[in-house]
């Protein structure tokens, strides 16, 4: 055993040191000629490999493996730290239909396309599936480089990426219950996909209600040592609780990760967790490397060039083709759709799946890896050249066809508002799925964990089946009771509008958590004992109501705190919390040429001028908390305002005429809101003469006329009836114009029946 340890202790090392070193020498090479460092990897790992003979070679393969897989975990664990659930909710539409269209045609034309190759069935597959995930390291890195993070089709490619995440990670799970079974049955990827929705909610709410409580009371004991461990064992638990759950180790990281998103300790765990990543993701693309093989890729290099050209034009027309479906301009949509034309981590990570399984020919991950090479180099080319190739569109395409998509896309992005019915329907969904997926669960593992630890006694049975009533009992109060969405409920009330529906939700939460309570009861009792059950289950209801209801508000309140304490955290942080009635916190950058710059605030007598308050300033690393009067005000100092608007406004006049003046953060929302002009009052006055920048503290940012939009238009423009006017400002002020709106509406259309 002895001598078998040394043997192996040395190859371990030696092979690790050739990939790193390997990994290094290209890392610096690639950052020098401005390239990916994926590319750099990839190379490295062929100079490593077996097929390259002229460098030493590396030796235990299997260890390899190992190290591959470890850096699959944390590639997984670090995207999903950046990824987080709320940012899911918060796509908007647009990046949704454009990733929809993407991802759906790609998984086709990549099936589709080995069928024409002749590969087997299950090739076919995954090949649909790596090239419909476009590479998220390439993409931040492209625009980093090329300084478009600010555009806004910037924004549109970070949604249809985050989408993407999650289809691939719900890819990984289909192709490998596929791969098993060698079956293409629809009620087994129904089960499937049933089986993640359940998991995903158990694991995102069971997660969210103890993690941020666990970092938070263990705040204090957190150095970066501490916290390294905490994250990096917490993401193996949850490793482990995926493989457990018959799921791969790389989802259990990636949902970890996103659940740490969501806490004050984010930012922290990423910048301590990206050394690991970086040195165990480079192993891992050093690993497939490993695996390019000249002989084969010169045997398949037709397929290479076919999927090369199908991957670029594919992924670019099918993003393009969505972009313009979403409502995007011509010029938005091909910005976007050569964004999206490469492949990435991901696919290498489903190549990776397939062997694992040994379901794929050994062709495939070669191929694929060649592929992304190809596409990742010519990725910034594209990016580069979108603007030039939408003016070239612009010039070719007939003028009919180029007003019939700026007609639609002044159409599609128009603002539409939820109804009633919508916000009720929605609300009771989640609702019941929340629930549902709660009270299954605590059923579940009371009767698998909890109950064969009292499998020899009779009392010990009962005294579970009892804890597990009284944990469920609030979340069946919740189910079949609980009010959801009030205010609209009662406007549809108010209304009349829609009853029978309402009706019928109702009648399904109370049927169903009958159907949850009989599931209980089968489990856990005989028919003697579920007789006494219900009637202990009665009278707890009619007895001690308010105890479960306060009972559940507590655990909701716990968690909506979780879930909201990285908003919350940010709130404090900007100070946003310390504002009384209608004053609000601004922050302001002093100039570092400002003629008051190293006098006293006793001196510069800002409260007895202004009316405002500094409460804050903070200078580099030190914060200044409530800053006595003989503090001093230095160039780069961040002075934390509190005043009312109209305070506000002047102290940002005297700011500004000191000489520079550079507003860094606001804390009223603001919102862009649409109006469609029909009323006298302001048709034929100029946008200056209206004073909507004075009512709504905003800005016209544009006009829409018998289809044809302008951008910033002139303040001297006279406006038409039926014009659309899109204003940035105060969400509160807009709302208030756009209420005093609607009742002159009403008042014009009672006066006009009156006459």
């Amino acid at each position: 055993m002895q001598e078998e340890t040394t043997q192996i202790l040395p190859a371990l090392i030696s092979d690790l040191g050739l990939i790193l070193i390997t990994a290094a020498a290209a890392a610096l090479l690639f950052k020098k000629i401005r390239q990916p460092l994926v590319l750099g990897y990839l190379i490295a790992g062929y100079l490593a490999g077996p097929h390259f003979t002229f460098f030493p070679s590396v030796t235990d393969t299997h260890s390899i493996d190992v190290w591959a897989e470890i850096g699959v975990i944390f590639v997984l664990f670090s995207l999903g730290l950046e990824f987080s659930f709320k940012k899911l909710l918060k796509v908007g539409g647009t990046a949704a239909i454009t990733s929809g269209v993407q991802l759906t045609s790609m998984i086709g034309i990549g099936f589709f396309t080995g069928f024409l190759l002749g590969w087997e069935t299950i090739d076919s597959i995954f090949l649909g599936a790596m090239l419909a995930m476009s590479s998220t390291t390439i993409i931040l890195r492209a625009f980093d480089e090329l300084n478009l993070k600010g555009k806004k089709f910037a924004g549109i490619v970070f949604g249809a990426l985050i989408i993407e995440d999650i289809v691939a990670i719900l890819m990984m799970v289909l192709l490998a219950t596929i791969s098993v079974s060698q079956k293409f049955s629809g009620v087994e990827l129904f089960d499937s996909v049933l089986k993640l929705i359940f998991f995903l909610i158990l694991w995102f709410l069971a997660g969210i209600f103890v993690i941020p409580t666990l970092l938070k009371k263990t705040k204090n004991l957190l150095n970066e040592e501490t916290l390294l461990l905490l994250a990096l064992g917490l993401c193996l638990m949850m490793v482990i609780s995926a493989s457990a759950a018959g799921f791969s180790s790389a989802l259990g990281a990636f949902i970890m990760g996103s659940i740490i998103a969501e806490t004050i300790f984010s930012e922290r765990i990423v910048n301590v967790v990206k050394p690991v990543k970086d040195l165990f993701g480079a192993v891992f693309f050093v690993s497939v490397g490993m695996m390019i093989n000249p002989q084969t890729l010169i045997e398949y290099a037709f397929p290479v060039a076919i999927i090369t050209l199908v991957t670029i034009f594919g992924k670019t027309t099918t993003t393009f083709i969505g972009s313009l479906i979403s409502g995007q301009p011509l010029k938005q949509a091909v910005q976007v759709g050569s964004s999206l034309s490469q492949i990435g981590e991901f696919s290498f990570i489903i190549a990776t799946l397939g062997m694992t399984l040994k379901v794929t020919s050994d062709f495939l991950y070669p191929v694929i890896v060649a592929v992304s090479a190809i596409t990742t180099f010519l990725s910034p080319f594209f990016i580069k050249g979108a603007d030039r190739f939408a003016s070239v569109l612009e010039r070719v395409l007939p003028q009919r066809v180029l007003n019939k998509i700026e007609q639609y896309s002044a159409n599609a992005q128009r603002v539409r508002t939820a109804n009633s019915w919508q916000k009720v329907l929605k609300a009771n969904v989640v609702h019941i799925i929340i629930h549902t997926v709660v009270i299954v669960a605590i059923i579940l593992m009371s009767d698998r964990f909890i109950m064969p630890l009292f499998k020899d006694t009779i009392w010990g049975r009962y005294i579970v089946a009892i804890m597990t009533l009284l944990a469920l009992l609030p979340f069946f109060w919740a189910l079949s009771a609980r009010r959801v969405a009030k205010e609209a409920m009662l406007q549809l009330r108010e209304e009349r509008k829609l009853l029978a529906p309402v009706t019928i939700i109702i009648i399904t939460r109370i049927t169903l958590t009958f159907v949850l309570l009989g599931l209980f009861l089968n489990i856990f009792f005989n028919f003697i004992s579920t007789v006494i059950a219900l009637l202990v289950i009665v009278f707890l209801a009619m007895a001690v109501p308010k105890r479960i209801q306060k009972w559940y508000h507590r655990l909701e309140r716990h968690f909506i705190s979780n879930l909201n304490s990285r908003e919350i955290h940010e709130a404090q942080e900007n100070k946003s919390d310390l504002t009384p009635w209608d004053g609000h916190m601004t922050t302001f950058k002093v100039p570092q040429e400002a003629y008051f710059s190293g006098q006293k605030l006793i001196d510069l007598q800002f409260r007895e001028h202004f009316g405002i308050n500094i409460a804050v300033i903070k200078r580099g690393n030190i914060t200044i908390n409530i800053p006595d009067r003989n503090e001093c005000i230095f160039p780069d100092d961040l002075l934390y305002v509190i005043g009312t608007d109209d305070q506000i406004v002047d102290f940002s006049v005297f700011i500004s005429n000191s000489t520079l003046y550079d507003r860094i953060h606001n804390i009223p929302e603001i919102t862009l809101q649409h109006f469609d002009l029909q009323n006298p009052a302001i048709i034929g006055k100029t946008i200056r003469g209206c004073q909507l920048r004075e009512r709504t503290n905003g800005l016209v940012v544009g006009l829409e006329r018998n289809g044809e939009r302008i951008v910033n238009p002139k303040s001297d423009v006279v406006l038409q009836k039926d014009d659309i006017l899109w204003i940035v400002g105060d969400k509160k002020l807009l709302r208030q114009v756009l209420l005093e709106k609607e009742r002159e509406k009403a008042e014009r259309l009672i006066k006009n029946q009156m006459e």
